[in-house]
């Protein structure tokens, strides 16, 4: 189904429940997502890093329903592209820094894995591995966990609609559907899987196929954070009380290339993109904001300065970081519990 909007567009997130305050801050940290990956792009262009996959174009999304979920209780399952919702459940710059850098104080790996592959045990992000999709049978694994123990948390994964054609989507979708579990299941429909546009991957809509599995599939602008908000909110009330999962998919658009290993004019036209930069999801809210008094100019100015510098110190401290050493190849990998007193 089509998600439908609200009628009174001139203060949508009081009637959603959200403060003034709330909404600067989603916007803050869509700007914050922004800037840390424009900031990535160029350490990777000046040789500094190795790789970066970006996400930009996915922020207002992204931040949309990481707001609208539990974020001192659910747990996360997020993909390559989150670093707007990693950072809005509580990662920092730093911390993302120190993967891109492959550092040893890396959280998400110990600086191991290509940047992406988030997971922090203090936030309940769960680890993710480079196989696309794998992320969702997992997400159905721990909203089993929370039904089975009787606990209020839901699971929320993340993945684009090119992973949606992958057999751990399908089979996570009917395990989750038939055992009733409260997993959100969010398409970010980006429009491209790597190089291959969505009419060439897709027979119909992604939302669509949760009518196979038993359960809500819904399309949701995803350009328009408080839509998201609004879908993702009622998908975890549903779960919560015991209704079962939820299929959402987000329809945005990938800005930039699909990671600084790619050429991305080779399979789209610069005119789509441009016209694409035109409904960014994170312009849209600015001016909804400013429309409404909330944000200002000067204020635009003082939040790109504050960013600047946390990113400045950021890159500093991550630059001098140490790398991980040889044998640290080992650390993180067996569970060595059961060995301690000869057991």
């Amino acid at each position: 189904m089509e998600s439908q909007g609200t009628v009174d567009t001139v203060n949508r997130h009081k009637q959603l429940g959200l403060t003034d305050g709330q909404v600067i801050d989603m916007y803050r940290f869509m700007q914050l997502g922004r800037k840390y990956d424009e900031r990535s792009l160029l350490l990777q262009r000046a040789g500094k890093i190795n790789f970066h996959v970006s996400g930009i174009g996915q922020e207002a999304a992204q931040v949309a329903a990481a707001f609208a979920l539990d974020r001192e209780n659910d747990f996360f399952l997020p993909y390559y592209r989150d670093y707007a919702f990693v950072l809005s459940v509580g990662m920092t710059t730093r911390e993302l820094m120190l993967s891109v850098f492959a550092k040893a104080e890396d959280p998400n790996s110990g600086g191991r894995q290509m940047p992406g592959h988030f997971g922090s045990k203090r936030l309940r992000i769960v680890t993710g591995s480079s196989p696309v999709t794998t992320q969702v049978p997992h997400a159905a694994g721990f909203a089993l966990a929370a039904k089975m123990q009787k606990k209020k948390f839901v699971s929320f994964v993340t993945f684009g609609e090119g992973s949606s054609n992958q057999g751990d989507f399908h089979e996570a979708c009917n395990f989750a559907g038939v055992n009733k579990l409260p997993v959100i299941i969010f398409c970010q429909n980006n429009q491209y899987a790597i190089s291959i546009p969505a009419h060439k991957q897709l027979g119909g809509k992604v939302s669509d196929r949760a009518l196979g599995y038993g359960f809500p599939g819904i399309r949701v602008d995803g350009n328009d954070p408080l839509e998201v908000y609004r879908v993702v909110k009622e998908a975890r009330e549903r779960a919560v009380a015991g209704e079962g999962p939820t299929l959402i998919e987000a329809m945005m658009y990938r800005l930039s290339p699909h990671s600084t290993s790619d050429n991305d004019l080779a399979y789209r036209t610069q005119e789509e993109v441009d016209a694409n930069w035109k409904k960014d999801g994170i312009a849209a809210f600015r001016t909804y904001l400013t429309g409404l008094g909330l944000w200002s100019d000067e204020q635009e100015r003082d939040l790109a300065a504050e960013y600047n510098l946390e990113l400045k110190e950021a890159i500093t401290y991550a630059e001098n970081a140490p790398f991980p050493k040889p044998e640290d190849t080992l650390l993180h990998v067996y569970d060595e519990s059961g060995l301690k007193g000869g057991a």
